[in-house]
């Protein structure tokens, strides 16, 4: 195998470990703000909450929702679109055909196209760690403000 097939195989490689490491950090994120979301909801809605609480901890509740769609559509499958290399090309490609597609290289248009999935995926992922945060410091505060019985 040439240096620059082991390249191909290698970059290859690591742009599909990338999207894999990307789609179990959305997951565990998805799994965590869902645990947060349950658990202020549980504990506010049977707590007397001044308007301050409600303020502060609904705009928390929401940014947290925020991150949750942002989330799922970093994880949604991309089935159309302009990457139509690989899969899910080959299933609408008959046998004769898929083999004619596997016949040529296309590695590095593979590379290309996965690069670009893996750069959206963590940017969606990037900005719904920073709407976790936000609503997270939001929740916190609602919940100190609730504690002191600030007004």
């Amino acid at each position: 195998m040439s240096a620059p097939d082991q390249n191909l195989t290698a970059a290859l490689a690591d742009v599909k470990a990338e999207i894999a490491r990307t789609d179990n950090k959305t997951s565990l994120l998805l799994a965590f703000v869902g645990v947060v979301l349950a658990g202020a909801w549980t504990v506010a809605k049977d707590a007397p909450l001044n308007l301050a609480t409600v303020l502060v901890g609904g705009a928390g509740m929401a940014l947290l929702v925020a991150a949750v769609g942002l989330l799922l559509s970093a994880v949604r499958p991309n089935l159309g679109g302009t990457h139509r290399v690989g899969f899910p090309l080959w299933a609408t490609l008959t046998a004769d055909q898929i083999t004619a597609e596997l016949a040529d290289d296309r590695r590095a248009q593979h590379i290309a196209n996965l690069s670009q999935i893996a750069v959206a995926k963590f940017t969606g992922l990037r900005r719904a760690v920073d709407l976790t945060r936000i609503g997270g410091a939001l929740l916190i505060t609602a919940a100190l403000i609730a504690a002191g019985g600030a007004a």
